[in-house]
């Protein structure tokens, strides 16, 4: 399994209007965060989770040529914005692009996007084909993968599990028993805001205390804010087997 971060970033607090912040002004290029998304390469398929507004640009800058399907763990546009852009997928591909979200998130994507699913949709709008998934374990391309329920403020939202590989993001709460179904999990992807506390996510001592709960292997920190400061500064606070990711950082397992 591949897994190539798109991005490691958050809307959340981030000045972009004439910003001359330390971190805005970094020359180091794992400072610069696009919205939070990975593409997974497995089984002969191409896959992401979650497609936010930066979606084409990173599939231009990864120079992905396929892609199979799409997971959604939430309906927030820092999220979902970019789905728009899986028309060039559908021209090249000749189909309709999987997309595989729970019955809320659908029903977000229906609003959003009304256009796509109208009766007599324009020509050349997105062509998406919607799979329900809940809180249980579904396959998509013969790909296994489990659900993982957590909360995002009063949310609940999901993560997901792929073998030994789990994806984590916005969350600020997770039962007892959806951490059960991580136990084993090699290499872990977990959201940490900042340092501050925050009352929907992960912040960066509590997102180790997942880490330390869950014990796997490897784990990632995203969606980082630029509050968190640069990466540099910030990579000696950490235990070793955890990481700050930063865009384009590529594993393998």
């Amino acid at each position: 399994m591949k897994i190539t971060f798109l991005g490691t970033g958050t809307s959340q607090g981030v000045p972009i209007i004439a910003c001359k912040c330390d971190i805005c002004k970094s020359k180091d290029p794992r400072d610069k965060r696009l919205r939070s998304s990975i593409l997974i390469e497995h089984e002969n398929a191409n896959f992401v989770i979650d497609t936010g507004p930066d979606f084409r640009q990173q599939m231009l800058r990864e120079n992905v040529q396929k892609l199979d399907f799409i997971l959604i763990t939430h309906e927030h546009k820092d999220h979902v914005a970019g789905l728009d852009d899986i028309r060039a997928f559908n021209y090249i591909q000749k189909k309709h692009m999987d997309i595989y979200a729970e019955l809320r998130v659908q029903e977000a994507l229906k609003r959003e996007f009304t256009y796509v699913f109208a009766e007599k949709p324009y020509p050349g709008v997105p062509k998406m084909n919607l799979h329900l998934i809940e809180n249980k374990v579904f396959e998509a391309f013969g790909i296994e993968i489990t659900p993982i329920r957590v909360v995002h403020y009063e949310l609940p939202i999901f993560g997901f599990r792929i073998h030994n590989f789990a994806y984590i993001t916005d969350a600020n709460y997770v039962s007892p028993e959806e951490i059960a179904k991580l136990k084993g999990v090699k290499v872990l992807v977990i959201n940490a805001l900042h340092r501050e506390s925050h009352v929907s996510h992960f912040n960066l001592e509590q997102a180790l205390e997942f880490v330390e709960q869950v014990q796997p292997q490897k784990a990632y920190l995203t969606h980082i804010s630029h509050r968190m400061g640069k990466y540099k500064d910030i990579e000696s606070e950490i235990p070793e087997n955890v990481f700050f990711a930063y865009d384009q950082l590529q594993i393998n397992y």
